[in-house]
């Protein structure tokens, strides 16, 4: 979920005022939740998780901004929060999957596959690093131009003992709670976080919140209480502020948030799931913190607030239900390239240029962010090293009616999640989306997927023989696509030869009929 807020301190004088044109900016982000995991609907119509979830402030600010009901991300986290820092696309920035630790891959081993040789350290400002990629990361570009930046959460960009793993190299000016950790070893403070100063675990590194330890308090409330300490710095040296609230909420673990969870229980949802509701609940009144804050300060018409998750939810146990169930109406879970997977809750308030209670259903994806904040920064002629393939998105916020049916989104994971203990369509992907229609190649099964989403959102009916044309059309423009942006596959094990791309499988089931 992303948050992104302008605003100017009080104590400003009026020529600073009228000088300054660099606005505040949070941005708002939680972790693993999915498309429907809010009382806020994003489909067309109500669904039993809106009614199941409370998050009263998402409704508060979905009724003064613009909600995005075709939004985007990678299936995993690491590969989209790179995309956001970068601009790129996963599959030029080959951190494909979540990093751990430096120089080894997390993936599972399969019999039949082997993974390429990905950038398993994450993303780094450094060209010398291996297993890495080499970038130029967004906030040091906000930095440069006068943005006081804030890393609140969790940051999970590169591997632990890379220089990725460190917020404060990419640009970061605070960090609070942001290490190569992808989700805390206890959201309990009283757990002091899960340290154990016997045996390291890097889940339980989470910097800078020490003071909280054996209180009676929950990680996201510990980090909310830190954010507003880091704008009120920002304000007080009158800069603007770039604050990065990247939740570790809602993935696992699911630990109890005392403050919301009998509730739940006594609704009759079993421990882990009533606990996930309380998560989200307690995410929702963060972000309900800091709506306030800006209002307490005044700086709600100077402040752009943008919601996102950064990919689809958990839909295995301990979540109650059959697996894949949990993101109804969609198909499938964080680790999928169906739309349960990778399709992302996202609304944007920019005061001056959206419409409260707007929509826009044009598709659009994480990485779009980068060229879009920079815009909305006012920051110009700024250089990259990398190529940014993301667009700017403020056309369809000036203009929610807009669309653009010619755009290709792509992803690409040439990877192995979970050794296919939760089933096949968690591995070995890659995918286009154009217009309605979207494609997905399973590497591993040599099979071609196809769907159009605006009449079949579930992704329950393969219509690949059916419309052989657009089939084709949309393999040969994954195949270009992939090829341009050097994007990796994978190889089989026996024969050490890449795997068909999807034009190459889309014609050889075609001669074998």
């Amino acid at each position: 979920m992303i948050v992104i807020l302008m605003s100017t301190s009080i104590n400003v004088s009026l020529a600073q005022l009228k000088t300054s044109k660099h606005p505040n900016i949070i941005f708002f982000l939680v972790d693993d939740m999915g498309w429907q995991d809010t009382s806020v609907p994003f489909w067309d119509s109500v669904t039993t998780q809106n009614k199941k979830f409370q998050t009263p402030n998402m409704l508060r600010f979905a009724a003064t901004a613009q909600k995005f009901t075709n939004a985007y991300a990678n299936s995993i986290c690491t590969p989209s929060r790179v995309s956001l820092m970068t601009g790129m696309d996963a599959g030029r920035h080959r951190v494909t999957n979540w990093t751990a630790f430096k120089n080894q891959a997390v993936d599972a081993r399969d019999s039949v596959l082997q993974i390429p040789d990905w950038n398993v350290n994450g993303l780094s400002p450094y060209q010398e690093d291996p297993k890495s990629v080499y970038a130029t990361p967004l906030p040091q570009l906000l930095k440069d131009n006068g943005y006081y930046t804030i890393q609140c959460g969790k940051a999970h960009f590169g591997a632990y003992e890379t220089p990725g793993a460190n917020p404060l190299n990419l640009g970061f000016v605070k960090n609070i709670g942001g290490s190569a950790a992808g989700n805390p070893a206890s959201y309990l403070a009283e757990d002091d976080f899960g340290y154990d100063p016997k045996h390291f675990k890097l889940q339980a590194d989470i910097p800078n919140m020490q003071q909280y330890w054996q209180t009676p308090t929950f990680l996201t409330e510990d980090l909310t209480v830190e954010a507003k300490k880091a704008m009120d710095t920002a304000r007080i040296q009158h800069k603007p502020f770039f604050l990065y609230m990247a939740h570790y909420a809602v993935h696992l673990p699911y630990n109890a948030d005392k403050r919301f969870i009998q509730k739940y229980l006594d609704e009759g949802y079993t421990k882990p799931e009533a606990a996930y509701c309380a998560l989200l609940e307690g995410m929702d009144k963060s972000l309900g913190e800091l709506l306030d804050y800006l209002k307490e300060h005044h700086l709600e018409k100077n402040t752009i607030v943008i919601f996102m998750s950064d990919n689809g939810g958990y839909s295995h146990r301990p979540r109650e239900g059959k697996d894949n169930t949990q993101n109804y109406p969609l198909r499938g879970g964080k680790g999928s390239l169906y739309e349960g997977g990778v399709r992302e809750p996202m609304m944007v308030r920019w005061p001056g240029v959206t419409r409260p209670a707007t929509v826009s259903n044009q598709y659009v994806i994480i990485q779009d962010f980068f060229p879009t904040l920079l815009k909305m920064a006012e920051i110009k002629n700024y250089k990259t090293v990398q190529h940014v393939d993301g667009q700017s998105i403020i056309p369809y916020l000036k203009n929610p009616a807009l669309k653009d049916d010619e755009r290709e989104l792509v992803w690409n994971f040439p990877n192995d999640w979970a050794g296919g203990d939760l089933g096949e369509d968690n591995s070995w992907l890659c995918s286009i989306r154009k217009g309605d229609w979207k494609l997905i190649y399973f590497e591993k099964y040599s099979r071609l997927e196809l769907y159009n989403l605006a009449k079949d959102i579930r992704e329950w009916n393969n219509v690949a023989d059916k419309f052989p044309e657009k089939t084709q059309e949309l393999a040969q423009l994954l195949t270009e696509k992939l090829k341009n942006e050097h994007a990796q596959m994978p190889t089989f094990r026996a024969t050490g030869k890449l795997v068909p791309f999807p034009d190459e499988i889309f014609y050889s089931n075609k001669n074998s009929q």
